[in-house]
């Protein structure tokens, strides 16, 4: 199965619709893997807060479905990583791609795509994958 990593503008955006509700969807439809590492979980936690999900519920809720495993995969331990001179807080993404072994990032966040193959894990945009794994 594909296991992917999911940049924080997919994952939030994914609330809005669109292709990264649709990479949502193909992960809760067990077509894809979702990779996580602990410096991820945090930025999409912290940005959600930023956004108003600020109800503790509403947040466990969210981390609940993380913790179910369900086509999740964790690493509490990922390489130390400079790779995206850009932003390098982006590294976190990657770093997990390896720890993982994950195929893709997904991304919208133009440092990160510029890298396009890093090892073999291709970065690309939510349409970029969709068109190579469509929603049947």
């Amino acid at each position: 199965m594909t296991r992917v990593v999911l940049d924080t503008n997919v994952f939030i955006s994914s609330f809005f619709g669109g292709n990264p509700r649709k990479i949502i969807d193909l992960w809760k439809s067990g077509r894809i893997v979702l990779c996580l590492s602990p410096p991820i979980i945090e930025e999409y936690v912290k940005v959600l807060e930023r956004m108003g999900l600020q109800n503790e519920h509403e947040l466990d809720e969210l981390l609940g479905l993380f913790a179910q495993g369900r086509q999740v995969l964790f690493t509490a331990k990922t390489p130390h990583l400079h790779v995206v001179e850009k932003d390098p807080d982006d590294d976190k993404f990657i770093e997990c791609a390896v720890a993982l072994q994950a195929g893709f990032i997904i991304s919208g966040d133009k440092a990160l795509q510029d890298i396009a193959d890093y090892m073999g894990i291709y970065i690309q945009s939510p349409r970029q994958f969709l068109e190579a794994h469509p929603i049947e």
